[in-house]
């Protein structure tokens, strides 16, 4: 669409006040990920700040086609990616759907994450005739489905007026495929969730609690956890392992620790985010031990704003948020004995738990989300000014 085109559509007349912005996810929203994660809470502080927010996403099973501010195109379909479990979203008439829904909104803004993930989000940026925002949160080695996508989504590139990258990592890795300028949007944290969750009282009992949270699979790196665990438990630490997260590895899981005889490891499925927050002021460590492939780390942050001391992997995206001795000792990745020297030095140190937990409640401020959403409203009314000017957006 050229700016001349642009400038004769009402999205201009919002270009001072109230945005009308859609948010794209084509990670069927609300199940639960990160991605989801992120953009629920950009989704409430963008209309606490006045905003009119719409999330475009795909549907999965009975859903709604319609739900609140949620509209949904064409089904999702969960498919293996990246040691994960990627979504793919199909329909008949998937293209003529975006039309429609794009037609009947009229958006300021569409502001995509991950863009080029099928069929949702290019047949969205296909049809755009706005300002479209897109934000890469991926990190990892080489990606053949990157790769082979550069050159299918070619027509699609020139319609992105601006670029965001949630860390450092994250930014190199999809400049590897999509060069250009990218601004740095962190994730953000609830704060105010974790600062005033109450500990569980049957938890507060004198036993050190570990805490884990993450999907139970191999990239996230728990099978490594249990081994340190099961380590240091054969020093006399007198210790508690809590993981929560549920996922294609939980069987294994129970099972290694059923044949080893580990005890007080609990594991307690998903729970939802009061539970978590309680679970994280009940616990006197937290651990992320990940094997890679992680672009930023929400639960770091999520970890600091309960002002826990972290044993973290030394992988790209943890580095992003945390500070090596400052709010986490950072271990090699799958290397439990790594893992357990760290853990054990902890345990044995409670000042040195606090010190940590205190250093990284400080830096989660920087990350509270209503600072990261008012970055973010910046760079929506820089990109659009930039294209209604004919120009593009500064980096």
């Amino acid at each position: 669409m050229s700016v001349a085109e642009l400038a004769k559509t009402p999205q201009t007349m919002a270009s001072d006040g109230a945005l009308k912005i859609g948010i794209v996810t084509p990670y069927g929203y609300p199940h639960p990920g990160g991605v989801n994660e992120h953009v629920r809470h950009t989704h409430d502080a963008l209309r606490e700040l006045g905003h009119d927010v719409w999330i475009l996403t795909s549907k999965y099973g009975r859903e709604r086609a319609t739900e609140g501010n949620v509209v949904r195109l064409g089904t999702g379909w969960s498919i293996p990616a990246n040691g994960s479990v990627g979504r793919v979203t199909f329909g008949r008439g998937l293209n003529r759907q975006a039309r429609t829904v794009l037609a009947e909104h009229e958006f300021d803004i569409l502001h995509f994450h991950e863009p080029f993930v099928p069929f949702l989000s290019p047949a969205l940026l296909g049809a755009s005739r706005t300002v479209n925002v897109a934000t890469f949160h991926a990190f990892g080695g080489f990606s053949p489905s990157y790769w082979l996508g550069r050159h299918a989504t070619r027509g699609l590139v020139p319609k992105i007026h601006g670029r965001i990258a949630v860390s450092g990592a994250a930014r190199h890795f999809i400049g590897r495929y999509f060069p250009g300028d990218y601004r740095i949007i962190p994730n953000g944290v609830d704060i105010d969730r974790f600062v005033r969750a109450e500990p569980m009282e049957e938890l507060r009992d004198g036993i050190l609690n570990i805490l884990f949270v993450g999907r139970l699979e191999e990239r996230k790196g728990l099978i490594h956890l249990l081994r340190a665990y099961h380590r240091i438990r054969k020093r006399r630490v007198d210790a508690r392992l809590l993981v929560i997260g549920s996922g294609p590895r939980m069987r294994e899981y129970r099972r290694f620790v059923a044949t080893r005889r580990i005890r007080d490891v609990e594991f307690l499925g998903r729970v939802d985010d009061d539970a978590k927050a309680r679970y994280f002021a009940s616990s006197d460590i937290f651990v992320a031990p990940a094997t890679g492939q992680e672009s930023f780390g929400i639960v770091l942050l999520e970890a600091m704003a309960a002002g826990l001391p972290i044993v973290a992997s030394d992988i790209h995206g943890y580095k992003n948020v945390v500070q090596r001795n400052q709010q986490a000792l950072l271990v090699e990745p799958r290397n439990h004995r790594a893992l357990a020297a760290a853990l054990y030095a902890l345990s044995r140190d409670p000042e040195l738990r606090l010190r940590m937990g205190e250093s990284g409640r400080d830096k989660a401020t920087e990350y509270d989300w209503v600072h990261v959403t008012a970055r973010l409203v910046e760079y929506y009314r820089e990109v659009r000014a930039a294209v209604l000017a004919g120009g593009g957006p500064s980096a």
